[in-house]
């Protein structure tokens, strides 16, 4: 059975997942300006002083920092030696989600500009990169190819970010309104999410694209994490979690509670932990 830890009321959002240099939990709460530090002996709850800062998404750099945006205030936070400390990114940024990039950097996309952002893990210099269209830029990744990736939701494309000459490429996908919104990368590829078509996609490192429909086309999928075979995905939409193995097989499993609506997952020893809209993250076996 799936372990369920409260972490704040039902309105404060749980919505992503990271881990700090000691391997510890923290969660999102998105709706209060809160994060939740999941210990052993339950949540702690830091208060970040601005409730309309809207804490979103977490990444770790190889540098152990923990980095955390904050959509409604325009910063992103960084987790050092157990203290929490703001980077502003400027006005009218929004930085949304955030990854470790190649190169040691936190890269984040900034989703009011139409750029992709990133933070100089040294000086905390913040460089702003434009994309070619205004394609509300969601979330963001590392692919196998030492380049960023990132979801185009408003135009149905992903685009890739060449880290050393700074260049932009969009890769269009067939279906212009099917929303992508999470990816992440692995060895061989990139998984990423349909929210509005109910898909998953793969794109190869030979530039193959292959795309699974899920059972329930309305089951919103939102956000995906790599596993041992293949990747999770959230079903925002009805409550649910799907695999879809390297073949392409899909299985739901229909193990969360009607209400808890997931988000953001993360893979940690072995378990899948999901932040849930019900103000609990979720813990169950991979298996």
């Amino acid at each position: 059975m799936p372990r369920r830890i409260p972490v704040g009321r039902p309105d404060d959002g749980p919505y992503a997942l990271g881990l700090d240099a000691t391997g510890d939990v923290w969660a999102s709460l998105v709706y209060s300006g809160r994060l939740a530090h999941v210990t052993a002996d339950g949540p702690e709850l830091v208060d970040l002083r601005a409730p309309n800062s809207r804490p979103s998404r977490f990444a770790t750099t190889p540098d152990g920092s923990l980095w955390c945006t904050r959509t409604g205030d325009h910063r992103v936070d960084r987790l050092v030696d157990g203290a929490w400390r703001g980077v502003g990114t400027g006005a009218g940024t929004g930085p949304y989600d955030v990854t470790a990039g190649p190169d040691g950097a936190a890269w984040f996309t900034a989703m009011e500009a139409e750029a992709i952002g990133r933070i100089d893990p040294v000086t905390e210099e913040v460089t702003l990169y434009p994309l070619p269209v205004a394609g509300m830029v969601a979330m963001i990744t590392t692919g196998p190819d030492g380049a960023l990736w990132c979801t185009l939701n408003r135009v149905g494309a992903l685009a890739r970010l060449d880290p050393a000459s700074g260049t932009v490429e969009l890769r269009d996908l067939p279906d212009a309104g099917c929303g992508p919104v999470g990816i992440a990368g692995d060895a061989g590829g990139l998984w990423f999410v349909e929210i509005l078509a109910g898909r998953v996609g793969r794109l190869t490192t030979d530039g193959a694209l292959t795309e699974y429909d899920l059972p329930d086309r309305a089951s919103k999928p939102h956000a995906v994490v790599t596993a041992e075979s293949g990747c999770w995905v959230s079903l925002w939409g009805s409550s649910g979690l799907a695999h879809v193995a390297d073949d392409g097989t899909v299985t739901v499993h229909d193990v969360l509670e009607a209400d808890d609506h997931p988000h953001g997952l993360l893979v940690r020893d072995g378990e899948l932990w999901v932040a849930c809209d019900s103000g609990t993250v979720v813990v169950l076996n991979q298996d």
